[in-house]
């Protein structure tokens, strides 16, 4: 290949390179990795067959301003925190809002199967919440006191031993989408069935606004997070499905590494339900402008990171280039 042919070539991704390091434009560190990489790589294919010609020296030039800035900024690490959840997750979630749609269709499409299921076989809530928690909630019905279960256990004990269960269950969710997605989509449909249950039986005890504004405070933020991680799960799965043009076990890499940042992404949110179910949702006596306050809340801030804030990072990115 004759330079010039090459310089055509590759100049469009040299130059998009520039800009991140010369004029700070937002790029996702995955891109910006992979332009290294290619950009090394094209140096050492110049320094091969144009070792005398300009497109060494400047490539050189780049490359070496690059690994500069690299070690300079290496202090710098404790941005990365704020630098991931503010833009490096958002980019990279912003790809993935197809698999979140999925996740959260399946969930709900089970709901209601197990709400329907539960209207028409009495027996089927106890198959699925079990009699102990059944029959308990039903003798605090009667006590007058129906979501008395969560007053039980100690605030501290019970933030601790919920958040801990619910990361359980999301990494569940993640994990066994290395199934070809058929384990996550299982586990969106288990716990699909279990909510539509668990409703209805407060529906039919004619206590569905009371349990809702209780377990909403806290489920809102958890079941939101659940599907997010059934998302993660998809996007693992679909990286051993769908490999393109990479072969199978380098897609999957990708996959398995996007995958945790999505499960990364919803620690937070993971330990924030944690509280509001281990210290706000037991004080039932709340009124109900306050109890909707905290859901409508905590539902436009998931609405908003997960699906609103990454479309706005992207066309924001997309305006720069």
């Amino acid at each position: 290949m004759r330079e010039a042919a090459f310089v055509n070539k590759n100049k469009e991704k040299w130059k998009l390179f520039e800009a991140a390091l010369y004029e700070k434009k937002v790029i996702s560190p995955d891109k910006l990795s992979d332009l290294y990489v290619e950009l090394t790589d094209d140096l050492s294919y110049a320094k091969t067959f144009y070792p005398n010609g300009d497109t060494v020296v400047y490539l050189n030039s780049i490359a070496s301003a690059a690994h500069q800035k690299i070690y300079k900024t290496k202090k710098e690490s404790k941005n990365r925190f704020v630098s991931f959840f503010k833009t490096e997750f958002p980019l990279l979630f912003f790809g993935y809002q197809k698999q979140l749609l999925i996740a959260f269709s399946v969930f709900a499409f089970f709901s209601i199967c197990g709400a329907f299921s539960a209207a028409n076989d009495v027996d089927f809530v106890r198959l699925i919440l079990g009699d102990g928690y059944v029959n308990m909630t039903l003798e605090n019905i009667e006590k007058d006191d129906p979501m008395a279960v969560y007053k039980q256990a100690n605030e501290i004990n019970m933030f601790v031993g919920i958040t801990i269960n619910n990361i359980k269950v999301a990494m569940y969710a993640f994990v066994l989408g290395v199934l070809f997605s058929v384990g996550t989509l299982y586990i969106m449909m288990q716990n699909g069935i279990m909510l539509g249950s668990f409703l209805y039986f407060f529906y039919d005890k004619d206590l569905f606004w009371e349990s809702s504004r209780t377990i909403w405070i806290h489920g809102t933020i958890e079941i939101s997070v659940i599907i997010i991680a059934g998302c993660a799960g998809l996007v693992l799965g679909n990286g051993l499905l769908f490999p393109k043009t990479y072969s199978r076990l380098e897609s999957f890499k990708r996959s398995m590494k996007d995958g945790l940042k999505i499960m990364v992404s919803t620690i937070p949110f993971f330990i924030v339900a944690g509280f509001l179910e281990g210290f706000v949702t037991r004080h039932t006596e709340m009124p109900d402008w306050l109890a909707i306050l905290i859901i409508t809340s905590s539902l436009a801030l998931i609405i908003f990171y997960y699906v609103i804030y990454p479309i706005k990072v992207y066309k924001n990115q997309q305006i720069d280039e």
